[in-house]
């Protein structure tokens, strides 16, 4: 589904979206809000880059971040969370990976973890190791993920 689909099919069921963004450095908000209108659906993007970012603009507990690191699910969880309480979307996608290049042993580089909040629902969260694919191509798989996200949190669109 291309932004502009995602966007229509946001707009059918009157559901905004956010964004909570760190490896993607606000790349899914770009690709949304580059279709002329999207203003009447799309309400905000966070891009949390740095931890302190993510505990300020989002709430992510620090104690989430000792425990799992920026790279987890569970972090992925609390931003797309935060995301949601902190803005005016009924819909939000969040992004937190290492891009590359660098990684270790337990997160290697190309691995993205995802949230996906909706009000009313419980937050859905997922891992995807695209490889070490070189910096860009991490970011661009990332961002292609997350849009495939919201695209299916909105079946029976277009």
């Amino acid at each position: 589904m291309t932004p502009e689909a995602i966007l229509a099919a946001a707009r059918a069921k009157s559901l905004r979206i956010a964004t909570a963004e760190s490896c993607t450095g606000g790349m899914v908000a770009v690709a949304l809000t580059d279709v002329p209108g999207s203003s009447d659906v799309f309400d905000r993007g966070f891009v949390t880059y740095s931890n302190a970012a993510k505990t300020e603009m989002l709430g992510v507990s620090p104690a989430t971040l000792a425990a799992h690191g920026a790279v987890s699910e569970e972090v992925a969880a609390e931003m797309a969370l935060g995301a949601l309480s902190h803005s005016q979307a009924g819909l939000v996608v969040s992004v937190t990976g290492i891009a590359g290049p660098g990684g270790s042993e337990f997160k290697p580089e190309g691995r993205v973890c995802f949230g996906l909040a909706e009000t009313g629902k419980p937050v859905i969260t997922e891992t995807r190791d695209f490889g070490a694919l070189g910096r860009a191509a991490v970011r661009q798989a990332a961002r292609d993920h997350a849009l495939a996200l919201l695209a299916a949190a909105l079946p029976g669109q277009p």
